[in-house]
């Protein structure tokens, strides 16, 4: 991942053509991720919104394309949640891990972060961000 990604909703926030111009470094970053988390193709596509097969495809294939403010938002949430298992876990290995482990935090209810994250709700990834940013402190 790099310097940028914690960046990228706020900035297509502001403006469609930062947007478009932050679809592709967008794209490279969470396909990085994915492969980091060893997500199957069906758990990217339900982090991402669940995009038609074809356009996922087609992003995963060229790493570019139009993103909408909810994948953008979504990616984002991704991201962040990756940097702040980087941090609060600094064995790559362990950090990776912790997504499917179970989880007694009530916000889990045993189950693990990804599994909440797989709801398809954006607002389960800001919740997952959430709960790992108190963890940092």
């Amino acid at each position: 991942m790099n310097a940028h990604t914690g960046r990228i909703a706020e900035a297509a926030s502001h403006s469609p053509a930062a947007a478009g111009a932050l679809a592709a470094p967008a794209l490279r970053s969470f396909f990085r991720l994915a492969e980091h988390w060893d997500l199957r193709v069906a758990e990217q596509r339900k982090l991402l919104g669940d995009p038609p097969e074809s356009t996922f495809y087609k992003w995963k294939r060229e790493l570019d394309g139009s993103l909408g403010r909810d994948t953008m938002e979504r990616i984002s949430y991704l991201l962040g949640i990756w940097k702040d298992l980087q941090i609060l876990f600094p064995d790559p290995a362990r950090a990776d891990a912790w997504l499917r482990k179970p989880n007694a935090a009530p916000l889990f209810g045993g189950h693990s972060a990804l599994e909440r994250m797989l709801s398809g709700n954006v607002a389960d990834l800001f919740v997952v961000r959430q709960y790992l940013d108190a963890q940092r402190g």
